[in-house]
């Protein structure tokens, strides 16, 4: 696979102008430039996989309005994490269908919350013909980059979601239009058992431990940190194409909070032999580092191109990006590769990321 470096990728669609995972979003981010869609995938009670952030979808549809859908509301322990919703595979796709999607935070997406009811969920198998479509449209090479979110979850209740995306994907999918992505290594591996194409990338958090391996391991199991370290890099590289980190593993804070740098985590990474993504590359004030904030609103546009341009001269191989027309524009400015000086990953920052 040719990777357009570094790669434009619209976080589950465009999703800083209308609310994420819907049809909008992704035609939006394909004619705003973006090289390639990200998805959330999960599923259904009847092996349906559709497009939502997460399995709990009370904050990302109106399911709460839906007075028969009332009784559906439960307490589930996913990956560790007590959450109180309605929940995907606790309905079939035909009564998914009749929800309508909200913006997840409307409060600092006031523009996009005004679209809100205005579209219904999206199927996997949608979300492939959309991008069909877009590639004719555009006539430009586009790219799926699928995120199985839940993995060990779903096997657990008997939806495996490897076999289930394999399904989808097998007649469509080549090794130049898709790369997958999880932050739970074992589903990775049990997708390239099933002959799909394609890249594997590693997502990694900035502290914790993958939910797969607390499950298989519980207090011994390896940390995000370990995998990130050099030793963990290396046996990374014998098992995936890359991985995709967080902004608090890629930029560099001062005791106030301002971005001063970035970390070493994509020299390292490429010196193992692995491609880096980041995420998530977003304008507003409330997600950028203190010293790229402005005067006014969390909601308002801070000094986004600074950090932007910080991360994607970094030497990173793609950037996921909530408003993909803005990365599109610093990409289009940046002089010849030259990353920034490097230092070790730190801990955690500003909990704003």
């Amino acid at each position: 696979m040719t990777i357009i470096s570094p790669l434009v990728i619209a976080h589950r669609g465009a999703s800083g102008y209308r609310p994420e995972h819907t049809r909008s979003a992704y035609e939006l981010a394909f004619a705003l430039g973006a090289d390639a869609v990200e998805p959330d995938i999960v599923a259904t009670k009847d092996g349906v996989l559709v497009l939502r952030h997460e399995n709990e979808i009370s904050g990302t549809t109106d399911v709460a309005a839906h007075a028969e859908f009332a009784s559906r509301k439960t307490t589930k322990v996913i990956d560790g994490v007590s959450l109180t919703g309605w929940f995907t595979e606790d309905f079939t796709w035909d009564e998914l269908s009749t929800l309508r999607a909200v913006e997840r935070i409307p409060l600092l997406r006031q523009s996009s919350s005004s679209f809100d009811r205005s579209e219904g969920i999206l199927r996997l198998v949608d979300l492939l013909a959309i991008i069909d479509t877009a590639a004719v449209t555009t006539g430009r090479h586009l790219v799926l980059v699928a995120e199985i979110k839940h993995a060990t979850y779903f096997e657990s209740i008997g939806l495996p979601l490897d076999q289930l995306f394999a399904e989808v994907v097998r007649d469509w999918a080549t090794p130049a239009n898709l790369i997958v992505e999880s932050f739970e290594q074992s589903v990775l591996m049990k997708i390239r058992d099933r002959g799909i194409p394609g890249k594997l990338v590693f997502l990694a958090e900035h502290k914790g431990v993958p939910a797969d391996l607390a499950a298989a391991s519980g207090n011994k199991a390896r940390s995000y940190a370990d995998h990130l370290g050099q030793a963990g890099l290396t046996r990374l590289r014998t098992e995936v194409d890359g991985v995709s980190v967080s902004r608090k593993l890629m930029l560099r804070l001062d005791l106030g909070k301002n971005a001063i740098g970035v970390t070493d985590i994509v020299a390292r990474s490429h010196a193992a032999g692995l491609l880096v993504f980041c995420w998530t590359l977003r304008a507003e004030n409330k997600f950028l580092a203190k010293n790229n904030r402005v005067r006014g609103e969390a909601r308002d546009f801070g000094n986004w191109r600074r950090e932007f341009e910080l991360v994607m001269s970094s030497g990173i191989d793609g950037v996921f990006a909530d408003q993909p027309d803005l990365a599109v524009a610093v990409r289009a400015g940046l002089p010849a590769r030259s990353a920034p000086a490097a230092v070790p990953v730190p801990n955690a920052g500003d909990p704003s990321f």
